[in-house]
């Protein structure tokens, strides 16, 4: 971690808490030399190893792995024995819209998100990096509608084959039947069946399987998507947890369409290529990129153009935020930020100027079964009850350098009219 000398802290305003949740508190800050807002995340003093875990975990792979897609981490210290990230601020997160637009998204804007969502999972996933809690509030949305994936607390490196994975993760409503049932065998395949009930989800506004136990979600993929493989059912009927239970045998169509009827035809068929009940059966990300659902009308071609605008565009509204002229060190700073700011456009994936982008977090991430009956997506809940907490980032102003990513939280107030209806089932 950066060793930095003096008060780092010093060098933001704070404007005010803006979220708190299980590992942190969330501040909405200024950076005095440059006016930058930012969102620093500060990390709870704990003695439990969890929080530091999750921190550590966190800087690792946002600092490791860089695309347009992902959200960048910007800067990491340490003040008063706690851990601090900063991150760009944005906009808010998909989960945000889909409390404003009750009935899901018009279907431009959500092939535009999923394409730039499946775009981060191929990235991770290409690198042998698994998300493990791919959902709504973890997809962030900047103002020109560039999403980034966030919240790395829990993602790892794929095991290696007889290796076992110690931690049980990922959202309730979003869990694989094999991380449900506590399979250690699990790998990628988790990631794509947590996005095939986002997409659900945003296609409807309905969350697919929201539920209160691992018991009531393991009834529900039964009832709605499929049967237990063998696999899986002999580690059901030895659980200890489910002793005695007896799950139902259903009949479900086979045909994507009649299965997913609220559904687009081609976005049926993605939907149900993602939700296999048997791991080895669901689709890829690379795949998925290459479905007829993207490919059809000249939607990339006429996407990626437009996606690279927005980046470039971003970049340049950034850049306008110059650092005050009357110092040595700020003199020092400027030309640091330009040989990085040069060495890393010249790095960056596909679309160019990852470290440009606005990126938030979220870090509602593991208090598994706290997430069920929690802050924000309760069965009975009332808009008291569902406290929102983000981690936005900071809209990154060309200094790389000081800057590379950012965690951060959107201000409830903008969706002071948020509609309810249809969240609940």
């Amino acid at each position: 971690m950066k060793k930095n000398p003096g008060l780092k802290m010093e060098m933001y305003e704070t404007l005010g808490k803006v979220g708190e949740g299980s590992y942190g508190t969330v501040m909405k800050c200024k950076h005095k030399d440059t006016g930058q807002i930012v969102a620093i995340k500060v990390f709870y003093e704990k003695p439990e190893k969890s929080v530091n875990k999750i921190a550590t975990r966190e800087i690792k792979f946002l600092k490791q792995f860089h695309h347009e897609n992902l959200v960048n981490l910007i800067e990491v210290f340490r003040q008063k024995k706690k851990i601090h990230l900063v991150f760009e601020f944005i906009d808010h997160t998909v989960l945000d819209e889909l409390q404003h637009y009750c009935h899901g998204l018009e279907s431009k804007r959500l092939r535009k998100y999923l394409f730039q969502i499946l775009r981060a999972i191929e990235y991770l996933h290409n690198n042998n990096i698994i998300h493990r809690d791919i959902k709504p509030e973890n997809i962030l949305v900047s103002q020109s509608g560039i999403t980034k994936l966030c919240d790395f607390g829990f993602a790892r490196t794929l095991a290696a084959p007889g290796d076992i994975y110690t931690d049980y993760v990922a959202t309730r409503w979003y869990r694989a039947p094999e991380l449900v049932l506590k399979d250690t065998s699990y790998g990628k395949p988790v990631d794509i069946w947590a996005l095939g009930c986002m997409i659900i989800e945003m296609a409807t506004g309905n969350p697919y399987l929201p539920s209160s136990s691992d018991l009531d979600l393991l009834h529900k993929i039964v009832l709605k998507v499929g049967n237990l493989t063998p696999h899986l059912q002999n580690i059901f009927s030895k659980s200890p947890i489910f002793a005695g239970v007896v799950l139902p045998q259903v009949q479900h169509p086979k045909n994507a369409r009649k299965k997913y009827p609220k559904l687009n035809g081609l976005l049926a068929d993605i939907v149900h290529a993602c939700l296999q009940i048997d791991p080895a059966e669901r689709t890829s990300s690379t795949d998925l990129l290459h479905h007829e659902y993207f490919t059809r009308d000249g939607f990339i071609e006429k996407f990626i153009p437009e996606l690279r605008a927005k980046l470039l565009q971003e970049a340049k509204v950034n850049s306008y935020i110059k650092p005050k002229e009357n110092s040595k060190e700020n003199e020092l700073r400027k030309d640091e930020r330009k040989t990085t700011s040069t060495n890393t456009m010249l790095s960056t994936p596909i679309l160019g100027k990852s470290q440009m982008e606005k990126g938030i977090f979220n870090e509602r991430t593991g208090q598994n079964d706290q997430i069920a009956n929690g802050n924000k997506r309760k069965l009975n809940f009332s808009r008291s009850d569902r406290k929102e907490f983000h981690f936005p980032e900071l809209p990154f102003t060309i200094q790389p350098k000081e800057m590379k990513g950012m965690e951060g939280f959107h201000d409830l107030q903008l969706y002071s009219g948020w509609c309810w209806k249809g969240r609940l089932e």
